[in-house]
């Protein structure tokens, strides 16, 4: 009896089953949905017969996963109707600097302390269309260590960002930006800088919003030690 129970249970552990070459491979369902996923290698599924038992799965490491990813990076970014991308950047305010916002100086007694013009919004708009195209952010492509970009026009980068959105077959779909500081007022600039924006990007004014909110008082931008903002677009493919 004791050899007989030993012999139904032998076939319970998996492990020193053997892949037979003879029989066909089995697929777990979902299985190659979920490797590609997670990087995990992928597994494929033998079974061989027994006298004494049913059929039995046993996994086995595979190392075809590393090639499908491969194969899967190299391929082209998947063309969308449409992309959505957010930015958003924050500069301190100090004595002795310009405050330009969106093109435009802005007069007051400080402004952005950057690498460049420190122009809040443009860079956080060139985020915005980098992030929905899926390239690198504004630091990487226009890296603050580089000495040509010092106190350079932030037009500059807003001009390369509409030109890789063009590249890329999309035009602006929409684009609702917020500004937040605590000083100056913005109401009377704000039709200045949407214009602006508008001529920068080839938009008709009437897909480009501009809000400007303050802080209420509270830490830096509250205290008039800093300025930000945030933009979401809106790529429609051409």
């Amino acid at each position: 009896m004791a050899m007989a129970m030993a012999n139904s249970l032998r076939y319970a552990v998996p492990f020193p089953i053997k892949a037979s070459s003879k029989q066909p491979a089995v697929q777990l369902p979902g299985v190659g949905a979920c490797a590609a996923q997670h990087t995990l290698p992928s597994l494929k599924f033998t079974a061989r017969p027994s006298s004494s038992s049913p059929p039995v799965v046993v996994a086995a490491a595979s190392s075809t996963v590393e090639a499908e990813l491969h194969s899967e990076a190299a391929s082209p970014a998947k063309v969308l109707p449409f992309r959505v991308g957010h930015g958003f950047d924050l500069h301190r305010l100090e004595p002795g600097y310009p405050l330009i916002i969106g093109g435009i100086n802005i007069p007051h007694d400080r402004g952005c302390e950057a690498h460049s013009d420190g122009d809040v919004l443009l860079h956080c708009v060139v985020d915005a269309i980098l992030g929905a195209l899926g390239l690198p952010d504004i630091g990487q492509i226009f890296p603050d260590t580089d000495p040509k970009w010092k106190g350079a026009a932030s037009s500059v980068f807003m001009k390369e960002a509409v030109r890789l959105m063009h590249e890329a077959g999309y035009e602006l779909g929409n684009l609702d930006a917020t500004l937040i500081l605590q000083r100056p007022k913005l109401s009377p600039h704000k039709e200045a800088i949407r214009a602006n924006l508008c001529k920068l990007i080839g938009a008709d004014p009437s897909v480009v919003n501009l809000k400007a909110k303050t802080h209420e008082k509270v830490d830096s931008l509250g205290e008039n030690r800093s300025i930000a903002a945030h933009t979401v677009v809106l790529l429609m493919k051409k």
